[in-house]
């Protein structure tokens, strides 16, 4: 490796003044046992178990936790996005806690598909008020939980390796007796601080919970290993975990699963890395609240699987809907470039960005149509996109928005879909920097209704030449004549007449013989929502050549107004 003394020539940086020396590497805290590593050949080609945990380490991060009214739609809409065992409460840690978890019982709010998971330290009198809340439940899961790491036990706990043991042991044995021969009861344990906990000691006290609560494949136990703290690459924690899946006992009686948190922002990472490595259960959270910088983010992670077409055996297809109801219980609002799920996240203000998903919007209508199936069925593949947005509810509405840095991609999508106007190629860096200007002008971005009246004023309006009266006619010879009046300026005009191959160039002879050199480079023309025409002319007045507009009844007529509406854009140069 490469150290600061030996940096290429290209690096400039240099140390800085941050006492980086007072941190030890994870390296220095514990040792990671590595064999074959063979997590990195692995693929996820199944969802793991996801286990939300919200209401309850989630609610334990929130300045205002959740009464029962906001816990109770929080859980309900876990309940109809399809997750299957939802970490319900710590009902031993407060009154709200335990009178929600009673809720449920009396209520009789959980399907008979869902398993409803609660937490307790291993404290005799905390797991038997943990008993009383579940009393009731057909089916739960009681999580225990003690810290295990070195420093842990030395600085919070005071006790050395044994101690901890007898204490777990002691509290299981309570837990299996409170159980007593109900098989609707299962067992979780989390060794707190699994990262910084020596390998063999997490061994011991999971090998020994599986043989005291006699776990088998029918009834298995959950081991439950959690990154507290973010402490070391999210390669490390992949190697741990691999660690345990190979050498835990009993391993077809055991659940792996893993409980990671964000603190280096790798809470994802590790997750994905987990299950590579043999993790079979995450638990997190929706959008990733929890304490200091937040549980692994579930939505991400299932998303990402359907990104990369595996089914996320969760339902997220209005992404929208969850969001609000998450933001409205959490009280905590999800942030605009969220993974997914942000106001922004499928947005593109950049030009370049702008006239690539453009392009690729159009491309991907071309195979579906080619394909003989909808937009909403065809394999999708558009740039900068790796999902479509319609798949999570949203429209694309907001997909291309337009400020100071977007281009004419951009700036075309918005007024083709929004106003029924596609410009001509040609035609579009033209207007593009019309809007720069504006939002330059601004600060701000531009409305499609904003894009509209700027199109209008600058092709639409009056200008220095009115035309107020026209005609044309075939001539014997097969030449058009054009016959027309024009006001120019504050000063009436005259009659002009022109001729030409058609009616478009007969009006810029006609034009000439008013003072105004035009010459007709290319047109093009569309229907309008209103039955209209919509005409483009790129035009050479004089030395300038720059495009007009005109809209009208007739086609005829709207290229004559498209022809005149470039002859006013060069005047008023």
């Amino acid at each position: 490796m490469t150290t600061l003394s030996e940096a290429p020539a290209w690096n400039p940086q240099r140390s800085s003044p941050m006492p980086y020396h007072r941190y030890r590497p994870f390296q220095h805290r514990v040792n990671v046992p590595v064999t074959d590593r063979a997590w990195p050949a692995a693929r996820i080609e199944r969802a793991p178990l996801w286990v939300p945990v919200d209401l309850r380490d989630g609610n334990q991060a929130l300045a205002e936790p959740m009464d029962t009214p906001r816990k109770r739609r929080f859980f309900d809409l876990l309940v109809t996005l399809g997750f299957k065992e939802i970490e319900v409460g710590y009902p031993s840690a407060s009154r709200m806690d335990f009178d929600f978890v009673r809720h449920l019982v009396d209520t009789g709010a959980v399907p008979d598909d869902v398993t409803p998971v609660v937490f307790t330290p291993a404290r005799a009198d905390l797991i038997d008020r943990t008993f009383e809340a579940i009393e009731g439940l057909p089916r739960a899961v009681v999580h225990l939980y003690i810290a295990t790491s070195p420093v842990w036990r030395d600085v919070v706990l005071g006790r050395s390796r044994a101690e901890v043991w007898r204490t777990v042991r002691e509290a299981a044995e309570r837990m299996a007796r409170r159980a007593g021969d109900a098989p609707g009861v299962r067992f979780q344990f989390s060794p707190e601080t699994f990262n910084l906990t020596e390998p063999d000691f997490v061994l011991e006290l999971c090998d020994g919970l599986t043989r005291l609560w006699d776990a088998s494949p029918d009834r298995p136990v959950t081991h439950n290993l959690p990154a507290t703290v973010e402490v070391a690459t999210p390669n490390v924690y992949a190697d741990q975990i691999e660690y345990l899946h190979h050498h835990l006992s009993r391993r077809d009686s055991v659940i792996l699963s893993v409980h990671p948190h964000n603190d280096r922002g790798t809470g994802v990472a590790c997750a994905e890395l987990a299950v590579l490595a043999g993790a079979q259960r995450v638990e997190g959270c929706l959008f990733g609240n929890g304490e200091r910088t937040g549980n692994v983010d579930l939505v991400t992670l299932a998303l990402n699987l359907f990104a990369q077409g595996v089914d996320p055996m969760v339902d997220f297809s209005d992404i929208d809907a969850v969001r609000e109801t998450v933001e409205h219980c959490n009280r905590l609002t999800v942030h605009p470039r969220h993974p997914y799920a942000g106001e922004l996240v499928h947005t593109a203000f950049s030009g370049t960005h702008q006239d690539a998903i453009s392009k690729g919007l159009a491309h991907h209508a071309r195979q579906a149509a080619e394909a003989g199936l909808s937009e909403r069925e065809a394999p999708w593949a558009v740039p900068y996109l790796p999902i479509d947005p319609a798949d999570v509810g949203r429209s694309y509405e907001a997909v291309i928005r337009v400020n100071s840095q977007s281009g004419k991609g951009g700036v075309a999508y918005l007024l083709r879909t929004h106003a029924g106007l596609d410009l001509p190629p040609g035609m579009r860096p033209e207007f593009s920097r019309t809007v720069q200007e504006a939002t330059d002008d601004s600060g701000r971005e531009a409305t499609p209704k904003e894009l509209y009246e700027l199109f209008r004023a600058a092709y639409l309006g009056e200008g220095e030449v009115t035309l107020t009266a026209w005609s044309t006619h075939r001539e014997p010879s097969g030449a058009h004549r054009f016959v027309c009046t024009l006001v120019i300026g504050e000063e009436r005009g005259g009659d002009y007449e022109g001729s030409g191959s058609g009616p478009v160039t007969a009006f810029a002879d006609a034009l000439a013989g008013a003072g105004y050199a035009v010459e007709v480079l290319g047109l093009a023309e569309q229907a309008d929502v209103d039955g209209e025409v919509v005409a483009y002319a790129e035009c050479r007045v004089g030395n300038t050549t720059l495009w007009g507009a005109g809209r009208d009844v007739s086609a005829p007529a709207a290229r004559v107004r498209a022809v005149l509406s470039a002859v006013n854009r060069a005047a008023a140069r």
